[in-house]
């Protein structure tokens, strides 16, 4: 059995917060790194534990993304009394979750960053058949079989540098998922079908991060979200990270565009 998976939170000195979201199967500890570097800029950080996640699969086969964007909005209530300024970023899903809780709650989240967003998995080390199976997972979802499937990540774990792929291999007992139920892609799935419909009214200023070697999501995504959002945005490409950037050869970079993008003129508060 697991124990309870804690959260992650560390004190600034700037009154700013970035309230930032792991991905799917993942948990608060994938966040340390970019969270511990964010911090020595002067932000104060907050991880939670999405709902249905830091178990088994199982759990995760029980919740929805409706389930997972409400532990993002109970998240910003409780971090807002902490802090003058809320902003969030996130990896994958948890970019998502980011940019709709920021659209749910105008002003309440002053920005917001994506890292490696996806609609659906269609990377290099996709295998074929599951890019080709990606666009019909709404009806694939009624079939009894995908609720009974696991699927297990990618060999690369969505990370170039080998030494930080060991690492987080090594991280179960912090809440990391080895293997994930079909019924959690259908439910990423709809969270981005949903943003989508979305995205021509989302005016939070974004910050969007990608690269150009994602083994999980094409750069299509990101321009995708780039050429649709309603509001002001940045696009950034990297060029020696796979999916996981906030864990991978670049994460430095990363929680340092995020917080420059968060003190522009753009994105800071009025």
């Amino acid at each position: 059995m697991k124990t309870e998976i804690p959260t992650l939170f560390e004190e600034g000195t700037n009154g700013r917060g970035v309230l930032l979201i792991h991905g799917l199967t993942g948990a608060p500890a994938e966040m340390r790194l970019v969270a511990r570097h964010l911090n020595r800029r002067g932000y104060s950080v907050f991880a939670p534990l999405l709902a249905g996640h830091g178990m088994d699969a199982a759990a995760l086969r029980r919740s929805r993304w409706e389930d997972w964007l409400e532990s993002v909005h109970e998240a910003r209530a409780g971090f807002s009394k902490r802090v003058d300024t809320v902003y969030a970023a996130g990896i994958c899903v948890g970019g998502k979750l980011a940019m709709m809780a920021a659209a749910d709650s105008p002003g309440k989240i002053e920005a917001t960053a994506i890292y490696s967003p996806c609609f659906h998995y269609d990377g290099w080390e996709v295998p074929h058949r599951y890019s080709l199976l990606s666009p019909h997972l709404r009806w694939i979802s009624h079939l009894p079989l995908l609720g009974r499937m696991n699927f297990r990540e990618n060999a690369s774990l969505g990370i170039k540098d080998e030494r930080m792929r060991r690492l987080i291999a090594g991280m179960g007992n912090d809440g990391m998922l080895e293997s994930f139920p079909g019924k959690a892609l259908f439910e990423m799935h709809e969270l981005g079908r949903t943003l989508k419909s979305r995205l021509p009214s989302m005016k939070t200023p974004t910050l969007i991060i990608h690269s150009r070697e994602d083994d999980l999501s094409g750069p299509s995504h990101a321009t995708y979200i780039a050429d649709h959002i309603g509001g002001r945005n940045r696009l950034h490409w990297l060029d020696d990270s796979y999916h996981m950037i906030h864990v991978d050869r670049q994460r430095r970079v990363v929680a340092d565009l995020t917080a420059d993008f968060f003190e522009t003129d753009d994105a800071a508060k009025s």
